[in-house]
């Protein structure tokens, strides 16, 4: 991996030697060959290629335990010549993988191409021309521009560097940003000490740099290291709960199957018969198709929320969107109109001043690190001012970062070649410390305690009435050769640089709407505390509830567990502080959406149970979220978070309906089995009914949801699921055995008709059941989808005509039922329903009262 150019790694070659060897050079590769090398090395990524592969996807079907179990029982079948139940098995179980299969492919697709709308693109020269290119298409030889916010696509060496700091902390694990420039590193050296190297999954903190590509994908250091550990994203609470308790009803699963098994062994039933029973039970008992409609029913959500604007990277994550009750949010393009203007440039009098706009459209014409607003508001409004930056010449640049919360030009002016003038702007008290001096008509006048109170006014005033403001200064200074941070010093302050970004006027009715919705607004933002609480003001958020970076630097843990609740705006924000806050609301107990879109807000978006970004946010930021919003507006997040708690709240009915059924069948099949002198149901007949049942289920995903639960965040608790398993799964049993005992002591019934009867009833009943307990309202009151309703009643008229169909009723072992039968069934099915009605109007009164 290390030899690109030879013998040596590559970080210890030089770098004309190096580029030379991968056919490179200062006009990077020619198309040709980059195409060429693209299908020699494979795509840049670490994640493998045919991961959507539809055999692959097919294969992982039969993964399975409970279908290897299931092709176990089919071999015994065919072994003992018993071709009809092997032929049934293997087609029930073929059938259940292939619709499992195309779900699931239908759901990963579908979130492949959403990801493809947000496709990471990087600068390189090729054909000797800058170009833009998918970060997927990048090879060895590739020289690529990099700059503030990038995500770093390749392993390289640095050709050219400008205060250029790069995060590293996925590969190293240290915290800081560190410092790569151009040179040759000892071939020993250990990837902390490789100062000239950059490695992919890194990013670019400030400055600018190019950088030649030398190992791409899975020859990279994070491409060996993923393929060695095979890393996961974390497992999200809702995964989680969902996996335990799949544990949890198998553990009882087998318990009970061990048990029906055990004693028809005893009865002296047929060893064949019985074991084929007691697996068809274990697979008629397990929710095997819960994975099949978490994923048709998140992918649903995903797609309908994608036509609002607003687009899942992880499905999980659509859970974590709906049970969100803290949404922390800067307050620039979300809460304001994003649309920066300068409004007016100020000397230190407060007066205006076109020398001072003409050092801001300086810095910010010649500035080439993070693209922002504010620099394009400057530009613009310069150059219909007429500013050009004509008989200027930049001669170095020290980038933004976000301790010094400044940036400065360096540049040569023609009227005076013996000197360079520093240009300087940044935050007000970050330009401020750097000053000794400030201009008066002219004149550069010390500045004192009293000068530096009267800015300050200015400030603040300026602040007070909503507007941004940046400070700037300058400095002539003897001609050098290279500059760095230690020469922001002894400067002149020159002015104010006055922007208006005002609120949005729909942004206080879009609040009060995330209220009602049980979501509170956090806002977080650099900006000082006045101009934040004008716009806090004015969209309804408590301009009183505040905290600033300094009190927060102040405060112990538990001191801002207690007080983060209780604050609408934490302003004059350091970056590590944004976690910080976003750890603390999550101590409290809230699920914690992050809104960002800057470098800086990466590691809070990790931190968040829900990190949110925007489309045209940097790289890093985009890739550490879970949703990307296509509209910077909160009222697409609120539909979002809406489409979210319906997709949670249907694959909650599906889990809750299907355990309830799941479990009252146990303690039937339990039960019944020492009590009769046959066997409940055939093993087919389990199957086809675990088939035909799970048919609907499938159509929860489109199902209506009733206003009260999209009104308030909605949490996964097995405990709920559990108390209502218990309450329902009791109920189904009840009238199991009301049933059991009709057949025996009323009708008299024979294997045949028991087994045609119960398997009609057990059908029925688990049909109705969805269609009852989907909604907490009346049956009557609570409308399901179409798709879910004529899906179900498909599946129960094809119920009552199994029956009767000739071939199926030989091959299922079913006989015609009476008339008095069928009556029987139909009374029992209403009773059921009925009965299903009053105890869920008396769970949900419980719930809610308590």
């Amino acid at each position: 991996m290390a030899e690109a150019g030879g013998d040596a790694p590559y970080w210890s070659q030089d770098q004309t030697v190096l580029a030379a060897s991968l056919g490179s050079g200062p006009g990077g590769l020619t198309s040709s060959r980059a195409a060429s090398r693209l299908d020699l090395v494979g795509p840049n990524s670490v994640e493998d290629a045919g991961h959507l592969s539809s055999l692959r996807l097919l294969l992982r079907q039969f993964e399975s335990p409970l279908v290897l179990i299931l092709a176990f029982a089919a071999v015994i079948s065919l072994v003992l010549q018993q071709w009809v139940d092997a032929g049934i098995i293997l087609a029930i179980v073929l059938g259940s993988s292939l619709l499992s299969f195309f779900q699931e492919y239908r759901a990963s697709t579908a979130v492949e191409e959403l990801k493809k709308r947000l496709a990471l693109t990087c600068r390189v020269i090729r054909d000797g021309v800058e170009q833009e290119k998918p970060v997927s298409t990048i090879v060895p030889g590739d020289p690529i521009l990099l700059s503030a916010g990038n995500l770093i696509p390749a392993d390289g060496i640095v050709m050219e560097a400008a205060d250029f700091l790069v995060s590293e902390a996925s590969m190293t694990g240290e915290s800081f940003p560190v410092e790569k420039r151009p040179g040759i590193v000892r071939s020993d050296a250990p990837i902390t000490e490789r100062t000239n190297s950059v490695f992919l999954g890194s990013s670019v903190r400030s400055g600018t740099a190019k950088v030649l590509a030398v190992e791409t994908g899975r020859r990279t250091e994070f491409g060996e290291i993923a393929a060695r550990l095979q890393a996961r994203q974390p497992e999200t609470d809702f995964a989680r709960g969902v996996r335990q308790f799949g544990y949890l009803l198998i553990r009882v699963m087998i318990v009970i199957v061990l048990f029906v098994l055990t004693v028809n062994l005893l009865l002296d039933r047929p060893v064949i018969e019985s074991l084929l029973f007691a697996v068809a039970l274990a697979v008629g008992l397990s929710p095997e198709l819960l994975p099949a409609i978490i994923s048709v029913t998140l992918s649903a959500g995903a797609r309908a929320m994608s036509k609002r604007g607003v687009i899942v990277r992880r499905l999980d994550a659509i859970e974590n969107l709906g049970s969100m009750t803290v949404l922390c949010t800067d307050k620039t393009g979300t809460l304001t109109e994003g649309t920066i203007v300068l409004s007016e440039v100020l000397d230190p009098a407060s007066l205006p001043s076109e020398e001072v706009r003409r050092f801001a459209f300086l810095n910010a014409a010649f500035e080439t690190g993070i693209e922002n607003p504010l620099d394009a508001a400057i530009i613009a409004a310069g150059e219909s001012a007429g500013l050009t930056t004509g008989g200027l010449t930049k001669i170095d640049e020290i980038p933004y970062d976000f301790m010094r919360r400044r940036l400065t030009i360096v540049v040569a002016e023609g009227a005076t070649p013996d000197r360079h003038l520093i240009v300087t702007k940044g935050a007000f008290s970050n330009v401020l410390d750097i000053c000794t001096s400030f201009d008066r008509d002219g004149v550069e006048v010390p500045l004192d305690a009293e000068a530096r109170a009267g800015l300050e006014a200015v400030f603040e005033a300026k602040g007070a009435e909503g507007f941004r403001v940046l400070a700037l200064a300058t400095r002539r200074v003897a001609i050098r050769a290279d500059y760095d941070r230690q020469d922001e010093r002894e400067m002149t302050f020159r002015g104010f640089i006055v922007f208006l970004d005002p609120p949005k006027p729909e942004a206080k009715s879009t609040i009060q709407n995330l209220a009602r919705l049980g979501i509170a607004i956090k806002v977080i933002s650099g900006d000082n505390r006045f101009v934040t609480a004008h716009m806090a003001q004015a969209v309804g958020l408590d301009a009183t509830s505040m905290l600033t970076g300094k009190e927060i630097a102040a405060l112990r843990d538990e001191a801002l567990w207690n007080l983060a609740p209780q604050t609408d705006l934490f302003v004059e924000i350091d970056p590590q502080q944004k976690e910080r806050i976003v750890r603390a609301l999550q101590r409290t107990g809230h699920s914690v959406g992050y809104l960002g879109d800057g470098i800086n807000d990466a590691p809070a978006l990790h931190a968040a149970d829900v990190g949110i970004s925007v489309e045209e946010a940097v790289d890093v930021a985009r890739e550490s979220a879970d949703i990307i919003l296509l509209s910077r507006d909160l009222d697409v997040l609120r539909l979002g978070v809406e489409d979210g708690r319906r997709t949670f709240t249907n694959t909650l009915k599906y889990i809750s309906i299907t355990t309830s059924a799941n479990f009252g069948n146990m303690i039937s099949m339990a039960l019944a089995t020492p009590l009769l002198p046959f066997l409940p149901l055939a093993a087919k007949q389990i199957l086809l009914n675990n088939f035909l049942s799970d048919l609907p289920s499938l159509a929860i995903a489109s199902d209506n949801v009733d206003a009260h639960r999209v009104a308030q965040p909605q949490r996964w608790s097995v405990r709920e699921i559990q108390k209502f398993m218990i309450v329902f799964g009791l109920i189904s049993s009840a009238f199991d055995l009301l049933t059991f005992g009709m057949l025996l002591l009323v009708f008299r019934a024979n294997e045949a008709t028991f087994q045609t009867s119960w398997f009609m009833i057990s059908l029925l009943t688990e049909l109705a059941v969805v269609l009852v307990l989907r909604t907490p309202k009346p049956i009557f009151r609570s409308k399901p989808s179409h798709l879910l309703m004529w899906s179900t009643i498909a599946v129960a008229i094809a119920t009552f005509a199994i029956p009767f169909l000739g071939g199926l009723t030989s091959m299922f072992g079913f006989v015609p039922l009476s008339a008095p039968h069928l009556a029987a069934i139909v009374a029992i099915l209403v009773g059921y329903i009925i009965a299903t009605e009053v105890a869920k109007a008396w769970y949900f009164r419980r719930e809610n009262s308590t």
